[in-house]
């Protein structure tokens, strides 16, 4: 089956309140355990926050190194899911699913595979 990333943004002025955040914390939790139930997780993990984030760029023969994410935005990718499902049509499914969709945004995107 074909496998696609699901790469979670969302700006941090949207993200719930500390006091909402175990009530958010559980719903990610049954939503990994979804995919993992039906067989479609591959991986996944959070992210640190931006500010651990260090760009890596070698131009010239010279590495260069510079705090933060490659984009500076509102939205910041703060995780993602890998799962192996039959179509886009599945992947965008379960992205419309994430605990974080009313206030973020999963870009679905498709793992390319190179003939072996």
């Amino acid at each position: 089956m074909p496998q696609f990333m699901l790469l979670i943004y969302g700006d941090p002025a949207n993200a719930p309140e500390p006091d909402e955040q175990e009530e958010q914390y559980a719903e990610w939790l049954n939503y990994t355990n979804s995919l993992m139930a039906t067989g479609a997780l591959v991986s996944g993990a959070p992210l640190e926050g931006v500010d651990a984030a260090t760009t890596v760029r070698v131009r010239g023969g010279d590495t260069e190194l510079s705090d933060g994410p490659v984009l500076d935005s509102q939205e910041i990718l703060g995780g993602y899911y890998l799962v192996d499902v039959p179509d886009r049509e599945s992947a965008v499914a379960l992205a419309a699913k994430m605990p974080n969709i009313e206030y973020g945004s999963v870009e679905v995107r498709p793992v390319v595979v190179f003939p072996g």
